[in-house]
């Protein structure tokens, strides 16, 4: 009885809810979720039968390791092996993290990696808008347009930005996020982004070449041979690379931001430290030295 009853309730457990149903909702699983929490989800949205059978299914099936963050469209007229395997391949979108500091290139390659419908004028697309694409974790749909994928990441620095004061400086908004994308490439730390903004804004007011390697490093773009953005400034460079960006030839901002800043940078751009140093480098430990003097 005992055996007979056990098959039973697996068998139970294992059906569809109804099999009748044409209905479908979509199901969301978060980067992290464990599979048990997955499976209590599930049935608290009426998808299954039981968390427990399903738990036991996917650890059986050996895919909990395989399982997907996304959204999935399910129906109670699927299985629980159904369900099981379709979270493991069938998500509608993919999560998407885009870092601090990279710019729209950068961002380019990331989504070529990760959206079936990526094509070859997405870097153009995305280029536009270099400093305004906000660097966050995005869930974007797999058959998602450039157009989307722009309104997504535009959509989140305009709100992003309203969270700023800033009215409280005389900078455009054009400015800030231009400082705000030096400060991302050059600051190693969140704590040193507000004093860095502050040199940067003493040179300008005193109408010294902000002197920025990344500005030179973006002019120079990516390195063909070792395929890596970023690399550091050879002594030669800072008068061979015939640039509006290089920043060692040019007073004053660079035409346009040089990378996609967070949050931090925006912040300290708004609200810079009001410091007397004009000079700052990183030593051999990372740690920044501050000086008033060259």
């Amino acid at each position: 009885i005992v055996v007979v009853g056990g098959v039973l309730w697996w068998k139970n457990g294992l059906s569809a809810v109804n099999p009748q149903s044409k209905e479908s909702t979509i199901f969301v699983v978060q980067k992290g979720d464990g599979v048990k929490e997955i499976s209590n989800r599930l049935k608290q949205k009426g998808l299954i039968k039981s968390s427990v059978i399903f738990f036991l299914l996917v650890r059986q099936l050996g895919i909990d390791k395989k399982i997907e963050a996304g959204d999935f469209r399910l129906s109670q007229s699927m299985t629980a092996q159904e369900i099981a395997e379709n979270l493991t391949h069938g998500t509608l979108d993919i999560w998407i993290t885009v870092p601090e500091g990279k710019r729209a290139a950068e961002i380019a390659e990331i989504l070529k990696e990760k959206i079936p419908t990526y094509d070859s004028s997405w870097p153009n697309v995305l280029s536009v808008w270099e400093g305004y694409l906000f660097p966050d974790t995005y869930l974007i749909p797999k058959d998602a347009d450039i157009e989307m994928v722009v309104n997504q990441m535009r959509g989140n620095f305009d709100t992003k930005y309203a969270t700023l004061n800033a009215n409280s400086t005389n900078l455009t908004k054009e400015e800030i996020v231009i400082i705000a994308s030096l400060i991302e490439r050059e600051a190693i730390t969140d704590a040193e982004k507000p004093i860095i903004a502050g040199i940067l804004l003493n040179r300008l007011n005193l109408a010294m070449p902000l002197q920025v390697d990344a500005t030179i490093q973006y002019a120079k773009g990516k390195n063909p041979q070792t395929q890596k953005w970023w690399e550091e400034v050879a002594l030669e460079e800072y008068k061979s690379i015939l640039s509006d960006y290089n920043t060692y030839l040019f007073v004053g901002l660079p035409p346009k931001p040089i990378s996609n800043p967070g949050i931090v940078a925006l912040r300290a751009a708004v609200s810079p430290t009001d410091t007397d140093y004009l000079y700052y480098l990183h030593d051999k430990d990372r740690k920044i030295r501050y000086a008033k003097t060259l």
